[in-house]
């Protein structure tokens, strides 16, 4: 399992469908004028990568497998999954190259998945591709409904990943445990109920007008789930401890909550999800967190670039909610100024050869997701009219080309378009991993040879092997290269090695849109591609230097005043070094920020007052919150100049 905050990581088949299987929110839409194969300039082919990305997901089916299954070496498995809780928990996905069923990022997974269709859904058409995607949903969603028994039972893991991993098997072959676990209002888990909920909701717009029966049951089991979530409020790997070591909630709740009230506002047009979007925009981090990265654990981004969506098409009209709506877009505009190199110090890093950084274990997840929001956002912003506003001085702006055009350059990076010439989605382009770090793909096909292989066995006969795997995993894309684009193709280096379902999710909305071409953007009455710059290639991408820090408009500023000094400078052994003080301050006059996360770049040495956590620093445990007028102090030295310090995110009541 490749996961972002430490590790990077159902049941019947989905009736085939036409183009007229997905409802594009009610908005018009030329279909994709070429059905040839459309490339880039760096000779990609778009249509066959996204055919690939789609089929991926049947290697990772558990359960009764279909008779249209196309990945052969795959078999039935896990077919006891929930029966010793007296429940049917048979089928769903295996999130990564392990046999373990997480319920977090498997929801993430159809929530990505179903956004790329709602977004890209006819390109898919036009590349025969849309049938294979929907089925691909329908497969996650049918075990999400199974996984939802009663309105407040929500069952979030079947097996653990510590006996798992202390196994290399098959999985037709488990003999690992296949305890489930569930969610209820003694042992709640608002992060997973809420992306349950958003999944469901996401997935029932998807299914409206060819399966309007279905549809509707995912949108009802959505409500359900929102109701459970934000009523009974609570850590979900507090009560399903042993996600915590593979899939712990770092963002916390809030983020899943408004993620899962845009999507029911999407699919219901009720008001009062747009409600409670607005009015806990400050109480959940809605418009307190500037994050740069989009993942299974961290959803805000995608929360904001949704909310300046709803802004967008209203022209900006929105009533009473104008001004919190303007609020999200702000930070959906920072997000993607960040991404450009022109975020200020909130700027993400890029690797020499152009591919944003953000860490060792599965670094392509952030790519890919990345990749997928600047692409429907760029395509909204056109169809508005509207530019990306970025903080630097003179209010500069990112066009809807350019987000376009870096989010190509993110997917070629990743087909082939890098300085190892490699592609890190299995079976595309000359080179590509052959050792991805995948129990089933390491080991003889089961058809092949159905001789049992025991957990020892796996390790001994199999995973230590320096051959490629036997079985082809087809479309997956792994973990990556690290900061300097180095790659090592080999089976036990699983932060690189290993493909995960959230990987590929947001992948195919994005290659979809690519494949299209010009015209190929949401709305048909504009074209992002046709101003998009021929030479805007991963090859060719530039790491730019941290512009100042991002300073808001005055009426969106935010409560939180930081200030630095240096007090004192000494030299040592030829170096002089300078300890500076650094003073956070709640400006509020009211409320008291919470759950302050703030960030450091260009820190050389040691820092003390605060602690390291997964999205910046936090203040000590002793210091929770900070009080309306009240402030707080840490302090760092070092033989340099200044870091750069910023607020990263904060919830404010």
């Amino acid at each position: 399992m490749a996961r972002g905050g430490g590790r990077g990581g159902g049941g019947s088949r989905g009736a085939v469908v036409d183009s007229m299987a997905v409802v594009l929110i009610g908005l018009a839409m030329a279909l994709a004028a070429a059905t040839t194969q459309v490339a880039s300039a760096a000779g990609h082919d778009y249509r066959q990568a996204l055919s690939k990305s789609i089929l991926y997901f049947e290697a990772q089916r558990s359960g009764r497998l279909p008779g249209s299954q196309r990945v052969s070496w795959r078999a039935d498995s896990g077919l006891r999954d929930g029966k010793a809780n007296g429940v049917d928990l048979v089928g769903g996905y295996y999130d990564a190259g392990d046999n373990v069923k997480f319920g977090l990022p498997m929801a993430f997974t159809v929530t990505m998945m179903s956004w790329s269709v709602l977004e890209y859904g006819k390109q898919m058409a036009a590349a025969g591709e849309l049938g294979h995607a929907v089925e691909a949903i329908k497969w996650g969603t049918d075990y999400l409904v199974k996984a939802h028994p009663e309105p407040n039972v929500l069952y979030g893991e079947v097996g653990d990943g510590d006996s798992d991993h202390d196994c290399w098997m098959r999985p037709e072959d488990m003999t690992t445990s296949r305890q489930a676990y569930r969610l209820d209002p003694q042992n709640p888990g608002s992060e997973l109920a809420g992306e349950t909920a958003a999944a469901m909701a996401a997935a029932s717009l998807v299914f409206r007008s060819s399966n309007p029966g279905y549809g509707n049951t995912l949108l009802q089991h959505s409500k359900q789930l929102f109701d459970f979530a934000d009523k009974y409020r609570g850590r979900y790997d507090s009560s399903i401890t042993v996600a915590r070591k593979y899939y712990a909630s770092s963002s916390g709740y809030g983020d899943e909550l408004l993620w899962a009230a845009a999507w029911l506002h999407e699919a219901t047009g009720e008001s009062r999800y747009l409600d409670y979007l607005a009015t806990n925009a400050d109480a959940l981090g809605g418009t307190g967190w500037s994050i740069n990265q989009f993942g299974w654990d961290v959803k805000y981004p995608g929360v904001q670039v949704l909310a300046a969506m709803f802004l967008l098409r209203r022209g900006g009209n929105a009533g009473a909610h104008a001004d919190v709506l303007r609020r999200y877009k702000q930070k959906a505009d920072l997000f993607a100024c960040s991404c450009l190199g022109r975020g200020g110090a909130n700027s993400v890093r890029r690797t020499p050869g152009g591919m944003v950084y953000h860490q060792s274990w599965n670094n392509v997840q952030f790519v890919t997701s990345a990749a997928f929001l600047l692409a429907a956002y760029a395509d909204h912003l056109a169809a508005a009219g509207q530019a990306a506003q970025c903080p630097s001085a003179g209010g500069s702006s990112a066009q809807p080309s350019e987000l376009l055009a870096f989010a190509r350059s993110q997917v070629d990076y990743i087909l082939g378009s890098n300085p190892r010439a490699t592609s890190y989605m299995v079976g595309y382009g000359a080179t590509y991993p052959r050792q991805a770090h995948h129990r089933g793909a390491s080991i003889v096909s089961v058809k092949a040879n159905p001789s049992f292989v025991s957990c020892q066995a796996g390790y001994s006969s199999w995973y230590h092997r320096r051959s490629a795997n036997p079985n082809l995993l087809d479309g997956a894309t792994v973990g990556g290269p690290d900061e300097y684009d180095n790659f090592a193709d080999e089976r036990d280096n699983y932060e690189q090695t290993e493909a995960t379902t959230y990987n590929n999710a947001p992948l195919m909305g994005v290659l979809a849109r690519l494949a299209a071409g010009h015209g190929g953007g949401r709305f048909g009455h504009h074209s992002v591609a046709a101003d998009l710059p021929a030479e805007a290639s991963s090859s060719t991408a530039i790491n730019r230097t941290s512009l100042p820090s991002p300073t808001p408009a005055p009426e969106h500023a935010s409560p939180i005043e930081i200030e630095q000094n240096a007090t004192a400078s000494w030299t040592e052994r030829g170096k002089t070094y300078h300890r500076y003080a650094v003073t956070v301050t709640n400006r509020s006059l009211i409320k008291t920020v919470h759950e302050l996360h703030i960030g450091i770049s260009k820190l050389y040495g040691q820092v003390w007052g605060v602690d390291k956590a997964r999205y910046g620093y936090v203040l000590p445990s002793g210091l929770p919150s900070l009080p309306a007028g009240k402030s707080a102090s840490f302090v760092y030295v070092q033989a340099a100049p200044p870091a750069d310090v910023w607020v990263t995110g904060y919830k404010l009541l």
